[in-house]
C-alpha cells in the first residue's frame, strides 16, 4: 500500500428508536471516534434521502468527550444530541427515554435506575420492567420575559418556560390555529430568545388533561416533545393557579402529543418526572462513502 492509499472506513452502525413518535437515528460510538459534522447529521436524518428522524442520538462514554468529561463519574454514558438540521441541543426528553432504551437493548445496562449525561446536565432515568421509562427531567425555570406568537393573524402570549432548552407556550382554542408548522411561527420580541426556541400550541382536553403540537427549532413539527411536555404541564398548572411548591403536593397532567401520550409529575420541591414508552424498531449500517 502506498501512502496515497488508505484503508476503506468501515460501515457506520446505526439503529432507530422513538418515543411516542418523536424518531431518533442512534449511532452508537462509545469512544467518540465517530466524525459527525451538522451536514453528515443531517443527511442521516433526512426523510427522504436518508434513516429519517427528528433528531441524532450519539451515544459516547462520558470519559471519551469534552465536553461530558466533568460527568463521567456521576454517569458513564453521555447523550450528544443533535437535531435534524445537524445543529447541536442541550437536551430532548423523548430522545432520553429512547437513549435509555438503547444502554439496556445493548446490554450495557439493566432495568432500573440508569444516570444520562446530557448537556442539560445528568438525568436520572428508570427502566420499568413494563415497558416504559420515566425521566427525571430536572426543574423548570420561569423567566420573567415572554413572547406574542403569531400565525396567520392570530396572536397569543406564550409563556416562557426553560427546562434546559428554551420553551415558549401559547394557549389555543383549536390545536388546528397553530398552522402548518412547516416553519418556525414568528414571535416577539425576538430577543427574548436569542439562541431560537421550541414553540408549544396547547388546548385543553379536560381536568390536568390538554393536548399540545409543537414547533422544535432546527427539526419543524414532531410528533413528541419530552422538554415540550413538561414545560407545557409546568405553564398549564400556573394558568390553572396550582403551584406544588406552594400547596405541598405534587401536581400531574396528561398531556397528548401526535404520537401518544406522556404522563409530567412535578413535585413540590420542583423536580419533575416525565413518564413514556421508548421502543427500538431498527438497526442496520450505512456506507461512509454515502455519508461523507
Amino acid at each position: 500500500m502506498t501512502s496515497a492509499q488508505t484503508s476503506p472506513l468501515p460501515p457506520l452502525r446505526f439503529l432507530k428508536g422513538h418515543g411516542t413518535e418523536n424518531d431518533f437515528v442512534i449511532v452508537p460510538d462509545a469512544e467518540n471516534a465517530v466524525d459527525l459534522p451538522p451536514a453528515a447529521v443531517a443527511r442521516l436524518c433526512d426523510r427522504r434521502a436518508g434513516i429519517g428522524g427528528d433528531g441524532l442520538l450519539h451515544v459516547v462514554r462520558s470519559a471519551a468527550h469534552p465536553e461530558a468529561r466533568h460527568m463521567a463519574d456521576e454517569a458513564e454514558w453521555f447523550m450528544d444530541y443533535r437535531n435534524a438540521d445537524g445543529s447541536v441541543a442541550e437536551m430532548c426528553g423523548n430522545g432520553v427515554r429512547v437513549f435509555a432504551r438503547y444502554l439496556e437493548h445493548a446490554g450495557h445496562v439493566t432495568a432500573g435506575e440508569v444516570a444520562v449525561a446530557t448537556r442539560g446536565g445528568i438525568k436520572r432515568v428508570h427502566l420499568d420492567k413494563d415497558g416504559s421509562v420515566t425521566v427525571a427531567m430536572g426543574r423548570a425555570v420561569l423567566p420573567e420575559a415572554g413572547v406574542t406568537v403569531t400565525v396567520d393573524g392570530r396572536s397569543w402570549p406564550a409563556r416562557n418556560v426553560n427546562m434546559g432548552n428554551p420553551h415558549a407556550v401559547a394557549f389555543v382554542e383549536d390545536l388546528d390555529h397553530a398552522g402548518n408548522l412547516f416553519t418556525e411561527p414568528p414571535y416577539a420580541p425576538a430577543a427574548v430568545y436569542p439562541d431560537g426556541v421550541n414553540i408549544e400550541f396547547v388546548a385543553d382536553r379536560g381536568p390536568r388533561h390538554v393536548a399540545m403540537r409543537v414547533h422544535e427549532r432546527g427539526a419543524a413539527e414532531t410528533r413528541s416533545c419530552g422538554t415540550g411536555a413538561c414545560a407545557v404541564a409546568v405553564a398549564t398548572a400556573r394558568r390553572d393557579g396550582a403551584d406544588p411548591a406552594e400547596s405541598g403536593t405534587p401536581v400531574t397532567y396528561t398531556v397528548d402529543v401526535l404520537g401518544g401520550t406522556l404522563v409530567i409529575t412535578e413535585h413540590p420541591d420542583g423536580r419533575i418526572d416525565m413518564t413514556g414508552p421508548a421502543v427500538i424498531v431498527a438497526e442496520g449500517t450505512v456506507d461512509p462513502a454515502w455519508l461523507g
